[in-house]
């Protein structure tokens, strides 16, 4: 049913095309994000507008003579609104850009409207490898699960964890992470005693919790999805697991910087890995920081820096096409693209158009007063194992 529904979606936008859609103003690039702005996601939405409308401020509305206009969709974390509001934007809008695209399935319903439209689409947030796939318009300026969770497993293997189980979301990243953290760490000589999948939606971690609980591993593997990790911490505790001398082990998402300080004195000492941290060292991210607190009143996450560095993206494709919006002349300038981010050095990978960048290992610490992700080891210019693997 969702492939007919992907197709009919499709054959809409070959249709208009195809008829001619009226020309574009030529002062105006339009960008169009499609975001969850309400629902059990609202906070990766949240996060990705503050950015992209702080990356505008900070470096003007106008780019290669196109005035840039923002155009906030909110899907509600919904595929058929995702695919219906995409089709809006390309078709009626006129769109130079689509972005955003909080979780997977979002990614996945805008695929082929974005390949029919021939419309760049930045994949600002969702993070299943596959993604890229789907479309040869994606380019992604987040990250991918397998791309975290290997050093994550590297890290683990070199210091003394022996027996791990995993703990994921039952949707496309949480099946990426599960994997790419069992064979990773398996290949490296330890052992998985358990792998727990969890519903996606009204998540109830208790029941797989205790099941840890039993099997007593010597660390616990987990990935939820952003927003969602405060919940996972507050029953990880109430059953004691905190206490237990397991090894709390995650990627970032459970650690979120937009609702760190929310898990209290629970979350000290989890280690995780993670592209970005507002903790994160440097001069360039400094200056974010500040500014997106000063703007937003909230500290940037991950998903903050994914909407920043999708805006640079648009903006140096269209200073590169001379201010042309045709979207194979963007997609050709998007390949190879580097630059210095907040997160770090980071580029988008020719083959795949997928960042290249490094994966930090950090782990929760009071730092004046305020619970942050504090790096301690850097694995460098580490590009999506999965397609690495496959020869991209």
């Amino acid at each position: 049913m969702m492939l007919r529904r992907q197709f009919l979606a499709a054959a809409a936008v070959a249709a208009a095309l195809a008829g001619g859609l009226p020309a574009q103003a030529q002062q105006v690039a339009k960008v169009g994000l499609v975001l969850p702005m309400t629902g059990p996601f609202a906070s990766t939405g949240r996060q990705i507008e503050a950015a992209a409308r702080l990356y505008i401020a900070q470096h003007g509305d106008t780019v290669a003579g196109r005035k840039i206009e923002l155009l906030v969709r909110d899907d509600t974390g919904t595929p058929d609104v995702t695919r219906r509001l995409t089709q809006e934007l390309v078709v009626n809008e006129k769109v130079s850009f689509l972005g955003g695209f909080g979780l997977t399935p979002l990614a996945y319903a805008a695929a082929p409207i974005a390949t029919q439209g021939k419309v760049p689409a930045i994949v600002m947030a969702a993070a299943t490898s596959a993604i890229t796939e789907q479309s040869p318009f994606f380019v992604r300026t987040s990250f991918t699960l397998p791309q975290a969770t290997v050093v994550m497993a590297d890290w683990a293997a070199k210091n003394g964890v022996k027996k791990m189980m995993s703990l994921v979301s039952d949707y496309g990243p949480g099946i990426d992470a599960e994997k790419s953290f069992k064979d990773r760490f398996t290949a490296a000589g330890g052992e998985s005693v358990g792998e727990l999948r969890v519903p996606l939606r009204n998540p109830d971690f208790a029941p797989f919790l205790q099941r840890v609980v039993d099997a007593k591993p010597d660390a616990l593997f987990v990935f939820v999805p952003s927003g969602v990790g405060a919940q996972f911490m507050k029953q990880f505790v109430e059953r004691g697991l905190d206490k237990s001398g397991v090894k709390l082990l995650a990627t970032g998402d459970v650690t979120d910087d937009d609702i760190l300080n929310d898990m209290g004195d629970a979350a000290l000492g989890v280690i995780t890995s993670h592209h970005y941290a507002a903790a994160h060292q440097s001069p360039e991210n400094k200056a974010f920081v500040d500014a997106f607190r000063k703007a937003s009143n909230a500290r940037p996450n991950f998903m903050a820096v994914g909407g920043w560095d999708g805006m640079h993206v648009i903006y140096e494709a269209l200073k590169k096409t001379g201010g042309s919006t045709d979207g194979t002349a963007l997609l050709d300038a998007m390949k190879g693209m580097s630059w210095t981010s907040p997160r770090g050095p980071v580029q988008i990978d020719a083959a795949t158009r997928e960042m290249v960048q490094n994966i930090y290992i950090r782990k929760v610490e009071k730092v004046e007063d305020e619970l942050h992700n504090v790096e301690f080891a850097t694995f460098e210019a580490v590009k999506d194992p999965t397609k690495a693997a496959k020869g991209g």
